[in-house]
């Protein structure tokens, strides 16, 4: 059984509607699919109904962004950190109100963005618009695809990887909920928060002196549930040290794709996994919402 916890969308920035997602799942051999759009949960009627159709499963889930403060070698650093949250209430008053805050919040950060971008690449706001379909989130992928059909980029990829890169002159951090309220705030709305694609970017040579396993420890005092470990940008030595983490503190290890289309990202769908003992894990904790399977 091939089981896939991560995929994105048209909602947020994928390329695909949840519909098409789900028939890409169907052709590339997927039997259960988790859609976690980023911050809304707008796609899961239409994926449910897909997936019924298809005769594949479905697992609800939002990938919420949040920020965390870590400290490394003796300084202070905000890191991002994107929480898979799996069966959460969508009707939780909370839960939709920081959700919402922080679709305003990506707006106004992209419009700064497009004004510093504007100068140099001719970028506007409307073509920016015109990336999206109707009620999608909007971030930094929406910017990369202006700058695809503008003709400075070849695929989005590339716009991440230069223009659009953390810590260059065009990158402006989110202002996101803190990682330990978001943890709380999900586990009240009877979800299953899982950290995606942890110390993902991270170099193979990794001294693992430098991972902020304080920070990891906290984040589990605070209740998260577990990792996901098997996905392509979490390096080897990583994996090996989130690995010996969940074992000895018995958390969730999940593998997904994190697919945003076939003309999105590379990623493609069942490229990593998770098991179904995992999946029964989050099935079992999650009260908020149903999985169809």
């Amino acid at each position: 059984m091939i089981i896939d916890l991560h995929s994105h969308s048209t909602r947020s920035d994928g390329k695909e509607s949840p519909t098409e997602v789900f028939e890409q799942a169907a052709l590339a051999g997927v039997n259960i699919l988790a859609l976690t759009d980023h911050d809304t949960t707008s796609g899961w009627v239409e994926a449910g109904a897909a997936a019924i159709r298809l005769g594949l499963g479905f697992v609800p889930g939002i990938e919420v962004t949040t920020r965390a403060k870590v400290m490394r070698r003796d300084r202070e650093h905000f890191i991002s950190v994107h929480l898979l949250a799996y069966l959460p209430d969508p009707n939780h008053s909370a839960l939709a109100a920081v959700l919402g805050d922080s679709v305003s919040t990506r707006e106004t950060r992209a419009k700064a963005m497009v004004e510093l971008l504007a100068a140099d690449y001719g970028i506007t706001w409307d073509l920016v618009l015109e990336q999206l379909t109707e009620g999608a989130t909007i971030g930094r992928p929406a910017l990369a695809d202006a700058l695809v059909a503008l003709g400075v980029v070849s695929h989005r990829s590339e716009a991440f990887e230069t223009i659009l890169s953390k810590g260059g002159g065009y990158y402006i951090p989110a202002e996101t909920a803190d990682v330990f309220d978001a943890i709380t705030l999900i586990r009240d709305a009877g979800g299953v928060p899982v950290i995606a694609h942890p110390l993902g970017g991270a170099p193979d040579n990794l001294d693992r002196g430098d991972l902020p396993q304080e920070h990891f420890e906290k984040l589990i005092a605070g209740g998260l549930a577990g990792f996901e470990v098997y996905h392509r940008e979490v390096p080897q030595v990583a994996r090996e040290w989130l690995l010996g983490l969940a074992a000895r503190h018995d958390l969730i290890v999940t593998g997904s794709s994190d697919y945003h289309g076939e003309h999105g990202k590379p990623n493609r769908l069942g490229e990593n996994t998770t098991s179904r003992e995992m999946l029964d894990r989050i099935l079992a904790l999650g009260t908020g919402a149903k999985a169809q399977l």
